[in-house]
């Protein structure tokens, strides 16, 4: 016998610069509805992973990191919180659902969807003004603020506010996390803002490893061979170019102690980020867009599951906004000096992140890291896919 299509509630969102497919726990078939085989299952073959071919032809997911996500979303069981949200990045070509960290991004899209579905108190929503949605964030056990404005009672998703990346305006929506740090307040796992990171066949680099909104490493474009200007070809279309910074991220993700030896990174490909930075200067974006020095305070390039992105990742958005704010980070030094709010240049264009940096008992604290995205539904319904109960 083959296995029956079945239908299950969905909404297709665009978060930010990425995509993703949104369900409510609810209505998610009862084995899927609790984490494990059942339901890594179900969302592989919703967005046609495992795909030999890497297009996921046969599912929703659109062959990038950006596209391959999915997210559930209920009522919350914590205090003071409206909805709990649940990420998960799907591989493409295995057959693994990363639930390790979250997806900025679409963090931006979650409050839209919780207002729609009733998941947020009516009484917390105003008619006309923003709707303050309170998310808990379990993969990372944090609180986000995701400001959404309202228009007649309805989530607004029209507007003029302008986002690289995404090709048409929409209405901005503000996100605060709070306290991004992890959860042992350790914003640095290796007590150290720079350290000497040893990568065999690479060298000795220069790294500053931080663990605000997602687990990242930053490294020197220089020191690995770029200007940080870079778009998605130079790197993506090099394949000694990945290989050499998956190994950065293996590596750099032992010294973090996210995982044991270099051998378990392949089975953590959404954790930790790798990135590359360097001073600002002029470059012309993916789009064709010309962006200044002047108009930056630095370049960043960040990799998502083994390629270049081909703009930011919102967490690692406040990565960068959070290591821009402490002294002697090499975001730090590459903005030229302590800034509490950072605008720098991606394969896109640009992003403006900020971040509150105290030093308290001796430590670097974040109180607080604030973007702007916006979000926008493209599809609703229901999604069908081949599923055993």
């Amino acid at each position: 016998m083959f296995k029956p299509q079945i239908k299950v509630p969905a909404t297709y969102m665009r978060g930010g610069t990425s995509k993703g497919v949104f369900f409510n726990l609810t209505d998610l078939p009862a084995p899927a509805q609790v984490a494990g085989e059942a339901r890594d299952s179900l969302l592989l073959r919703v967005i046609g992973s495992p795909d030999a071919y890497g297009k996921q032809t046969d599912g929703m997911g659109g062959a990038t990191s950006s596209t391959s996500k999915t997210v559930i979303l209920s009522k919350s069981e914590q205090p003071d919180h409206d909805v709990d949200y649940l990420f998960g990045q799907v591989a493409i070509d295995k057959a693994f659902v990363d639930w390790s960290g979250n997806c900025g991004n679409l963090t931006s899209a979650v409050g839209a969807f919780a207002i729609s579905n009733g998941l947020v108190d009516k009484g917390r929503v105003p008619d006309n003004g923003i709707a303050i949605v309170r998310v808990w964030q379990a993969n990372i056990k944090k609180s986000i603020l995701v400001h959404v404005p309202m228009t007649n009672g309805e989530v607004q998703e029209t507007g003029d506010f302008e986002l690289d990346g995404v090709t048409f305006p929409a209405a901005e929506v503000k996100l605060e996390f709070i306290d991004p740090a992890d959860g042992d307040g350790a914003l640095f796992p290796t007590g150290n803002v720079v350290d000497d990171l040893e990568v065999p066949n690479v060298g000795t680099l220069k790294a500053t490893m931080i663990n605000a909104g997602i687990p990242t490493i930053f490294v020197n474009a220089s020191d690995i061979g770029y200007t940080g200007t870079e778009l998605q070809d130079d790197i993506n279309a090099d394949e000694a170019a990945l290989t050499k910074l998956e190994s950065i991220r293996a590596h750099g993700a032992v010294k973090m102690g996210l995982i044991n030896n270099i051998n378990e990174a392949q089975a953590r490909q959404h954790t930790p980020k790798v990135a590359f930075v360097a001073a600002p200067h002029d470059y012309i974006s993916s789009s064709g867009k010309q962006i200044n020095a002047s108009d930056i305070d630095l370049l960043v390039r960040a990799m998502s599951m083994g390629k270049l992105h081909h703009a930011m990742m919102g967490t690692a958005a406040v990565a960068i906004g959070t290591a821009a704010a402490v002294e002697g980070t090499l975001v730090n030094l590459a903005a030229g000096g302590a800034i509490n709010e950072v605008n720098f240049g991606h394969p896109s264009g640009t992003l403006k992140v900020g971040a509150e940096a105290v030093v308290t008992n001796g430590q670097w604290q974040v109180s607080k890291a604030s973007m702007s995205r916006s979000a926008r539904v493209l599809m609703e319904g229901w999604v069908r896919a081949p599923f055993d109960f």
